[in-house]
């Protein structure tokens, strides 16, 4: 795993890189998409400026608070499979997302509904992802027929 298995580490590169990327560090090639995708959420930026109380932090479902890492990793996520082309197809699906839409952040918010979904059921079932079903998804929300 890249980032490491625990919460806190996979945090901290956020954090890292954030502040790398603020202060005109050289970035590694993960740093530097984890600084787009962070600078793309201003959102989260005040977050990302106390790194302690990010740490600490909880983010529940039943608390009404979406994890705001979990959502810049799905973005990264989604981008290293279009540079990688894995499963195969998903440019392709992606690319006819993008049209849809018209803006490849709103198309990434789209697909990050498959991707959830999929990743959801296979944890639930206890499989791997079904690639056909999250590229059948996401062909749907582009328009075209799966």
């Amino acid at each position: 795993m890249i980032f490491g298995q625990d919460r806190d580490s996979l945090r901290r590169h956020f954090f890292q890189a954030w502040d790398k990327a603020r202060t005109g560090q050289p970035l590694e090639p993960l740093e530097r998409l984890i600084a787009e995708v962070v600078g793309e959420h201003p959102e989260y930026h005040a977050l990302l400026a106390d790194e302690d109380a990010g740490l600490a932090r909880d983010y529940t479902p039943e608390g009404g608070q979406s994890n705001p890492f979990l959502h810049m990793g799905m973005h990264i996520a989604l981008r290293e499979q279009m540079a990688a082309g894995q499963p195969p197809g998903v440019r392709e699906a992606f690319q006819d997302l993008v049209r849809r839409t018209g803006d490849a952040h709103a198309a990434e918010h789209h697909a990050m509904e498959c991707l959830g979904e999929t990743l959801w059921t296979a944890q639930r079932t206890g499989t791997a992802p079904d690639e056909r079903a999250y590229l059948a998804c996401l062909k749907r929300l582009g328009g075209a027929k799966p």
